[in-house]
């Protein structure tokens, strides 16, 4: 059974960092079959993609993020990562971590991040 548990998240003020973890258990992130992200949606909002990461850890970001959150994975530990720098009012929302393998999506819980004035 594959599970995703989440981390890391919370209250931050604006320009401050954050870093979000996924522990992943019943599969290997590493596996050349994989494909895994980070997600965040707000209420009332679709689900927007933030990162994405290759199974050979070739990352592209959303142009909202970019230069500022960096994703990376530890194989040692099966768990991918969210740094989260220069945080603004408009990141605030639940992140997911998903992982896609042949066509299945498997989603951690989520976890909120907040960032106030």
């Amino acid at each position: 059974q594959v599970q995703l548990v989440e981390s890391g998240g919370g209250l931050v003020q604006a320009a401050g960092s954050l870093r979000l973890s996924c522990s992943a258990s019943g599969i290997i992130l590493s596996i050349n079959r994989n494909s895994m992200g980070w997600y965040r949606q707000v209420p009332g909002k679709q689900r927007e993609l933030v990162a994405a990461m290759t199974s050979g850890e070739v990352t592209t970001y959303a142009d909202s993020v970019k230069g500022r959150f960096t994703m990376s994975r530890d194989n040692t530990k099966n768990t991918m990562y969210l740094q989260m720098n220069s945080l603004k009012a408009e990141d605030t929302a639940v992140y997911y971590c998903n992982v896609r393998r042949d066509g299945w999506d498997y989603w951690g819980q989520g976890t909120l991040v907040t960032v106030s004035w």
